[in-house]
């Protein structure tokens, strides 16, 4: 029953391609996709609707995947009983194909969830970096076992970071992998912090593990799209209806996401989607009309008017313009 967009993922391309009109991100070097998933709460006997034992309700289970520009590339709304992984690659596969054919540097970040071999290998063939984190377990403790010892003396009031790199190979792996281990002692804390990442990278494990860092980001923009465009509301009965309006929503996370990254002046471009449909979608407007024309009068509260018209320069630059004669 998962669905990945489909037809409709045709409404997110034209926001998600990284090529666009009058932008300084034209042409990038690299591509950054950062997957992961989310819960949806549903109510009632709608379709898909299952209890998830990871988030504690009864839910859809949604795959996003984002770029590094905040662009939503992709995504696929899932039963709530599904695993992180099912269902990934439906998802996933159409962002590679649409990146396929450029010259770009292609990196991969994602939670444990996508920890399965046959995602490494897809990633791997399709020439792509990853960084993904893998869950714990007996053998990896044990490769690192010299960092989980409590450093000698007095414990400082900071938090004391190691790291350790090496090569592991799981059961179901065909072949042995890279994995950076990263080791956190917190004041007053009488256990580490403990972490560990698969990669195909090559780069130090301090630089490894702050570039997988990044992929928190990916949370972050969820965060937003529950909060600023409320995609969790799929309460439709069925299951198809519920996909069209994820899509929907998606649609318009790009629409604000467009906004943010075009029109916006310097001074207010990392403002989230929740601010900006507050203070600027949302304001308030008095209409006051003349005999031949319309004065839409705005609150200059929370957008001056020095700043509005910084914005809607750029938006106007958008324009197609006529031909010269």
């Amino acid at each position: 029953m998962a669905g990945d967009g489909g037809e409709f993922g045709g409404l997110i391309r034209p926001f998600g391609d990284l090529d666009r009109p009058g932008s300084d991100r034209k042409k990038p070097k690299i591509i950054i996709l950062d997957r992961d998933s989310s819960e949806s709460p549903t109510h009632g006997d709608q379709e898909g609707s299952a209890y998830n034992g990871h988030f504690g309700c009864t839910c859809y289970h949604p795959l996003f995947c984002f770029n590094q520009f905040g662009d939503l590339e992709r995504s696929s709304l899932r039963p709530g009983n599904l695993h992180g992984a099912e269902d990934c690659r439906p998802a996933f596969e159409p962002v590679v194909a649409r990146y396929r054919d450029r010259k770009l540097r292609r990196y991969f970040r994602a939670d444990a969830a996508s920890a399965k071999p046959a995602i490494y290998e897809f990633l791997e063939a399709e020439a792509y970096a990853y960084a993904i984190r893998l869950p714990t377990n007996a053998v990896l403790q044990e490769q690192i076992s010299h960092l989980l010892t409590r450093p000698v003396g007095r414990a400082p009031n900071y938090v004391q970071v190691f790291h350790a790199s090496f090569s592991y190979q799981a059961a179901t792996w065909r072949k042995s992998r890279r994995v950076v281990a990263k080791v956190e002692w917190h004041p007053g804390k009488l256990y580490p912090k403990v972490g560990f990442i698969v990669t195909n990278l090559s780069r130090p494990a301090a630089r490894l593990t702050k570039f997988y860092q990044g992929q928190g980001t990916a949370e972050q923009w969820i965060k937003e799209g529950k909060n600023a465009i409320n995609w969790t509301r799929l309460s439709c009965y069925s299951f198809r209806s519920n996909e069209v309006r994820l899509q929907l929503h998606a649609l318009a996370d790009n629409l604000g996401n467009f906004l943010r990254t075009l029109a916006l002046p310097e001074a207010v471009e990392h403002r989230s989607l929740t601010t900006l449909r507050e203070r600027l979608v949302k304001i308030g407007v008095k209409v006051v009309s003349h005999g031949r024309y319309v004065t839409l009068q705005l609150v200059e509260v929370a957008v001056p008017r020095e700043l509005f018209r910084k914005i809607l320069s750029p938006i106007d630059d958008l324009r197609p313009r006529p031909a010269p004669a």
